[in-house]
C-alpha cells in the first residue's frame, strides 16, 4: 500500500510517515502544495493525507483540482479547523473524510481501513487469486483455508501483487509501492522479501504462484500450478 502525506510541519509529517510505514504503508512527504499535487497526479496511491493549511497552494484547492483531473484515490483532510463549515466545504471539494487535529493514530487507521473499504469494484475488500486469499482491511492472508503469518512489509509486497496477478511487475515498481518513492537501497531487498513470501505462501503447500520473469521482474500467476524453477 502507497500513501502520500501532504504535511508542512516536519513533526506532524514524520510521525505521519512512521505510524503508516508501521501498518505496512511506503510514504511519500511533500511539504508544499504544488508538489503534493504534483506527486498525486504522477503516482498512483491508495490514500493521500491532505492538510488544509499549506504554503503556496491550500488543500481545498489541491483536493479540486486532483479531481478535476480525474485522480480518485481517497483523500482524508487532517487539520486543526474543527468547524462544521470547514468539514463541509472539504468534503465539497472533493475529500473522502475529515480528521480534527489532534487525534489518536487509533482513529486515523479505523478511518483509513474504513476508506479501503469503498469502492468495491476498484478496491475490492477481498482479493483472491486461485486459493490464495488476502483481506486489506482485516489484514489477513489464508491459503486453502490455512491462515498465513505475514510482516508488515510482506503482507504488502503480497498485496501489490495480488492487484495486479498475471502481470509482470518490475523491481522498481515494487520498491516504489512497498517502500517509498525515495528509497534509495539495494534493490536486492525486494528480492530478498520475494524469497521470505515463497517461503511462507508457497512452499509449504507445494505451490510455484510467485514467478522469476528474468530480466524483468515478478509476477503472481493468476491461478496455481507446475511452473519453472522460481529460482
Amino acid at each position: 500500500m502507497r500513501a502520500l502525506v501532504v504535511e508542512d510541519e516536519i513533526k506532524m509529517a514524520g510521525l505521519l510517515k512512521r505510524g503508516l510505514e508501521e501498518e505496512g504503508y511506503a510514504v511519500d512527504l511533500a511539504d508544499r502544495g504544488r508538489d503534493g499535487l504534483w506527486l498525486a497526479t504522477e503516482n498512483s496511491y491508495d490514500v493521500i493525507l491532505l492538510d488544509l493549511m499549506l504554503p503556496d497552494l491550500d488543500g481545498l484547492a489541491i483536493c479540486r483540482r486532483l479531481r478535476e483531473a480525474g485522480v480518485w484515490s481517497p483523500v482524508l483532510i487532517l487539520t486543526a479547523r474543527d468547524a462544521v463549515v470547514d468539514r463541509v466545504s472539504g468534503l465539497d471539494a472533493g475529500a473522502d473524510d475529515y480528521l480534527v487535529k489532534p487525534f489518536s493514530f487509533a482513529e486515523l487507521f479505523a478511518r483509513l481501513r474504513a476508506l479501503g473499504r469503498r469502492g468495491a469494484a476498484a478496491r475490492p475488500t477481498v482479493l483472491r487469486v486461485g486459493d490464495l486469499v488476502l483481506s486489506p482491511a482485516g489484514r489477513r492472508v489464508t491459503r486453502a483455508g490455512t491462515a498465513i503469518e505475514l510482516t508488515a512489509k510482506e503482507f504488502a509486497l503480497l498485496e501489490c501483487l495480488m492487484r495486479h496477478p498475471g502481470d509482470v511487475l518490475t523491481r522498481t515498481r515494487l520498491i516504489e509501492h512497498v517502500w517509498d518513492f525515495a528509497y534509495d537501497g539495494d534493490s536486492n531487498v525486494v528480492d530478498v522479501y520475494i524469497r521470505y513470501l515463497r517461503q511462507k505462501i508457497d512452499r509449504p503447500f507445494g505451490r510455484q504462484s510467485i514467478e522469476t520473469v528474468r530480466g524483468s521482474g515478478y509476477r503472481l500467476r493468476e491461478e496455481p500450478g507446475d511452473a519453472a524453477d522460481p529460482d
